[in-house]
């Protein structure tokens, strides 16, 4: 081979592999994720980003996965439901916030009159078991609905997402406060028909705050929640008291709420979370909760199933605020936000399966 021939056959050796480096080139790799972010404890607010729900869920398994979009969710509470919210106390606003729930609440002076008659005052300022009556059933129950569906103010301080993503209420969650668990008369008492009911608009005070007739009040606010399947309605039982006097009515009552009550309901717009029972054990002392032990008291996903079991045998409080307050403490919040955000995720991937 002469020398002419030899840089001929380099030269077309060197254009093939240059033609091939083009063609590389000019192909378009494929481009990499952008990293996920998770906001901070202390952001006020997130952007309504879209969640993913895990693809491998089989049909009707329960799935803990947060919604994929925005859902708005409106907490009806008193004080011990504003310290769960806070960032600062059990954080619930940040984890409902985080798994794509738009939150918004009522408080103390909140909203139309709880009754017609010239004698009450704002609704919001009623929170106990016999005044869901009015609420969901009373004469004025049609405004006082209609503002709940409509409200998207906070009326106590926690972090949630930034924008509104319009349309109504698609939850109401509702929670009685500790008084609540004073309970009187026996879990064995006949329960009245509510056209009977003594307790129809009474407070926590009243003689007539017994076992039997919370449970007519509860069994009347079917007939609301079944003609309004477009809505999920999530009951937090009342948190315990110290004062063992009632106890065993409490936690009667709110077994049955959560065994009994919907026994026999046929839409599955309606979930209980027991915050009485999560409340009912600690890691050791008030401010050491047992969230994620085997052992305790406690209503959660667990083990790839729902689980609400006493461990336990206490009804009374494991978390006071103190000696002389029953608000539940910090650690008992935390608690009870670790355990609910499953479980409501659960409920409303259920509800919306139908």
């Amino acid at each position: 081979m002469n020398k002419t021939k030899l840089i001929l056959n380099v030269c077309s050796v060197l254009l093939m592999v240059g033609m091939c480096a083009a063609a590389l080139c000019m192909a378009k790799a494929p481009e990499s994720p952008a990293p996920a972010t998770t906001p901070s404890a202390g952001q006020t607010g997130t952007s309504n980003a879209e969640k993913t729900v895990p693809g491998n869920v089989p049909d009707g398994a329960p799935n803990p996965a947060p919604p994929s979009k925005p859902v708005k969710l409106i907490f009806i509470h008193h004080s011990s439901g504003e310290n769960w919210l806070s960032d600062e106390n059990g954080g619930l606003g940040i984890a409902l916030r985080d798994n794509n729930y738009y939150v918004s609440d009522t408080n103390y002076g909140w909203g139309p009159k709880a009754h017609v008659d010239s004698g009450w005052g704002p609704v919001g300022d009623n929170t106990d078991i016999g005044h869901w009556w009015l609420w969901f059933r009373g004469p004025n129950s049609a405004a006082i609905t209609g503002a709940l569906y409509a409200e998207s103010g906070q009326n106590s301080g926690y972090s949630r997402l930034e924008n509104d993503p319009g349309g109504k209420n698609k939850i109401i969650m509702f929670k009685s406060c500790f008084p609540n668990s004073a309970l009187q008369g026996s879990p064995v008492d006949p329960v009245p028909q509510i056209g009977d009911n003594p307790l129809k608009a009474e407070g926590s005070g009243s003689e007539f705050h017994t076992v039997a007739n919370a449970k007519g009040i509860y069994i009347d606010l079917l007939e609301y929640f079944k003609a309004h399947t477009d809505t999920l309605f999530v009951v937090v039982t009342a948190p315990p008291l110290s004062n063992p006097e009632n106890a065993a009515n409490a936690r009667a009552f709110n077994t049955w709420l959560v065994n009994d009550w919907l026994k026999g309901y046929p839409y599955k717009n309606v979930m209980v979370f027991d915050f009485y029972n999560v409340l009912t054990s600690n890691g050791g002392n008030t401010m050491v909760n047992d969230a994620g032990q085997a052992a305790g008291n406690h209503h959660r996903w667990w083990n790839e199933q729902i689980q609400h079991v006493v461990g336990t045998r206490r009804d009374t409080s494991a978390y006071p605020q103190a000696r002389d307050d029953d608000h539940p403490s910090s650690a008992g919040n935390k608690k009870a936000t670790a355990e609910f955000v499953p479980l409501l995720n659960i409920a409303y991937h259920q509800w919306q399966g139908g």
